[in-house]
């Protein structure tokens, strides 16, 4: 049996992803370094499909049909290389090598071009969605060249989500691509998950709304422009009891995040091309700051608080609402914002209302809110920041006054809010007509003659701070 693509590495998200091509009509080669695993895949699921088993990787390259397509499912870093490592001495040109783990992009790049030097296509699959996702219909964000596209994308288009008839898969542009833009997927989905978690906070502790009844507050929530994947489990989530102690299943789980390097990935791309992705930063930091267990524990006896005794209206829940919607849109802006700096500095064709739609369905982040930014990004008049399209710029306007007052009341309840404050700075730092910057100028070409620009005309200056104060000009050196 002639297989049409091979997939090596069978934990959960490689066999998930086995699983889901078989059951949508492929033939699928197995590998495993442990034959155990594939066999115990066979024994289970073998009747999703038709596959082919193979016990070494020189068996799977000739189960399989011309061009072959090899997806690896291994851990991000050195495993992948391993692989390519073996895997490149038996393919022929044409042959495409496909990764469809979370790697860093850069990588993505870095073997795309080693293999493309020997006639070999790699392409770099961001895939979203978890393991129900991979089973039943991810977000799959393919880089690589157009022509491993054409041979690989009719595979992935059918495996993928789908929402309006349309596949949650498209070409992503070159090399490094798909897995860049799974990348920044990831940290909107940190930033996301904390908007979520300090709603939740400021409900508890502010409001003294139980985790049982918040439980309906984010169902309702989730009937509305609020609607989407993540709100839906939160709700469930803040439901559940825990079956030992009868307690909310919240109160008995350790409050310290992990994490595993994409939404860290996020923020250290956002700094190297200078796009202030704040709201997705903050959300790293504060899982970081989670997890100091041992300071935050001393933390309690040392530092003082000082909170106000204030007491929530009968509206805090609904600015709290507006105040989560509106934080969640500059999360987006952010990210979408720092694909437009990404396309430029790595030369990639990023489309945006396309990658909008990709997150419709199947992935973490798949919310209502993205038909209108898809729908934002198709016009003929495309928004340089997604919170200047009508829809969004208007939605804003209509949360703000919720916005400023759940962020002042944390301040003086002493609840931490760092997304829902930080994207209300990006906000306003956006929209201010002059910002501190300007001293921040001055200082720099004090202590080190970095120069500035003046608002009268142009040119590059220097004042001679130590000397007579005058001004000079000068060559640029921001």
């Amino acid at each position: 049996m002639s297989a049409q693509i091979g997939v090596t590495g069978l934990a959960v998200m490689g066999a998930n992803l086995a699983r889901n091509l078989a059951r949508n009509g492929f033939t699928v080669a197995l590998h495993n370094r442990s034959v155990a695993k594939t066999d115990a895949l066979l024994e289970k699921h073998g009747g999703d499909g038709d596959f082919v088993r193979t016990e070494t990787l020189q068996e799977l390259v000739d189960s399989l049909e011309k061009p072959r397509r090899v997806l690896i499912m291994v851990k991000a870093g050195a495993p992948v290389d391993s692989v390519i490592e073996a895997l490149e001495p038996l393919l022929e040109p044409g042959d495409i090598v496909i990764d469809a783990g979370n790697s860093h992009f850069q990588d993505t790049r870095r073997r795309e071009a080693a293999l493309a030097q020997k006639d070999l296509h790699f392409v770099g699959i961001g895939v979203s969605g978890g393991e129900e996702g991979a089973l039943n219909g991810p977000s799959i964000m393919p880089g690589g060249s157009r022509e491993s596209y054409d041979a690989l994308g009719p595979l992935l288009e059918k495996i993928s989500a789908h929402v309006d008839g349309k596949p949650c898969c498209a070409w992503i542009g070159t090399d490094g691509a798909g897995h860049f833009v799974k990348m920044v997927h990831n940290g909107i989905e940190y930033a996301d998950m904390q908007v979520i978690g300090e709603a939740f906070d400021l409900l508890r502790a502010g409001a003294g709304i139980e985790p049982a009844e918040q439980a309906k507050i984010f169902t309702e929530w989730n009937k509305g422009e609020l609607a989407s994947f993540l709100i839906e489990i939160a709700a469930e989530v803040l439901a559940h009891t825990d079956a030992k102690t009868g307690s909310p299943f919240v109160d008995v789980v350790v409050d310290a995040a992990g994490q595993k390097g994409t939404g860290r990935w996020t923020v250290i791309s956002a700094l190297e091309l200078g796009s202030p992705t704040s709201g997705i930063a903050e959300s790293v930091f504060a899982r970081a700051l989670s997890s100091q267990t041992a300071q935050r524990t001393e933390a309690q006896d040392k530092l003082a608080g000082h909170e106000e005794s204030i007491t929530v209206g009968e509206g805090f829940v609904e600015d709290v609402r507006q105040a989560l919607f509106a934080s969640k849109l500059v999360s987006y802006a952010q990210g979408l914002d720092m694909l437009t700096g990404a396309a430029k500095e790595y030369n990639w064709d990023l489309k945006l209302d396309e990658i909008a739609g990709l997150w419709r369905g199947g992935c973490i982040i798949r919310a209502e809110l993205l038909k209108d930014i898809t729908k934002a990004y198709s016009a003929q008049d495309k928004p340089a920041n997604l919170l200047f399209a009508p829809a969004f710029s208007e939605a804003i306007a209509g949360a703000l006054p919720a916005w400023r007052r759940v962020v002042a009341t944390a301040v003086q309840l002493g609840i931490p809010v760092p997304v829902f404050s930080s994207s209300l700075a990006y906000y306003d730092g956006l929209r201010r007509k002059r910002l501190p910057a300007a001293l921040t100028q001055g200082l720099r070409d004090l202590f080190g003659a970095h120069t500035y620009h003046r608002v009268d005309g142009d040119g590059t200056f220097h004042t001679l701070w130590g000397e007579d104060k005058s001004e000079v000009e000068a060559v640029d050196t921001h």
